[in-house]
């Protein structure tokens, strides 16, 4: 960022009265502009004991399996987002249930929040981000080819402990 949003002054780094972190900062309005991390949503669809995964058909990871989850819109609940994701990518309808995972990632600035999920009628196909989408059972999943460390978590967490609480993890880089 070099110039500010709100009067186009140019912005500087610097530590703002009152807080303990370097901050970029209008040098003529005084706006402190934030970057915090995102935030990614997203479920773990069931049917009939069998898990609902997705083959990417974009970067990053083309190719790979993943649970239908992306970036957390505006003014949507992560709820909201979980279940539009899982629209969007796998044409599929599901009922969000409790939270599964908090995922920590800050190598790129990211926190990934995890849901159990229902599909409510069985019906799903690839959305446009989505090469192939299909139902595997525990014994299927394919571990090699999933696409995140946070999915693979999220899974395992699930298939050990289906309808218990919320887990945590943090990713450090590799």
């Amino acid at each position: 960022m070099n110039y500010c949003s709100d009067c186009g002054k140019p912005i500087v780094i610097e530590i703002p009265d009152g807080d303990n972190t370097l901050r970029h900062v209008c040098s003529a309005c005084r706006t402190i502009h934030y970057k915090n991390p995102l935030i990614v949503v997203g479920c773990v669809p069931e049917w009939e004991g069998r898990l609902l995964l997705c083959k990417r058909a974009i970067e990053p990871r083309l190719g790979y399996w993943t649970a239908p989850a992306g970036f957390m819109e505006l003014g949507e609940t992560l709820e909201e987002g979980a279940a539009r994701e899982t629209l969007e990518e796998a044409c599929a309808r599901v009922e969000i249930g409790s939270m599964l995972a908090s995922v920590s990632v800050p190598h790129v600035n990211q926190v990934h929040i995890m849901f159990r999920a229902r599909l409510l009628d069985g019906q799903f196909s690839a959305g446009e981000e989505s090469l192939e989408v299909r139902l595997f059972s525990p014994y299927e999943i394919p571990w090699q080819d999933l696409a995140f460390p946070s999915v693979t978590f999220s899974i395992k967490k699930l298939l050990a402990d289906p309808h218990g609480g919320m887990h945590s993890h943090s990713i450090k880089p590799r």
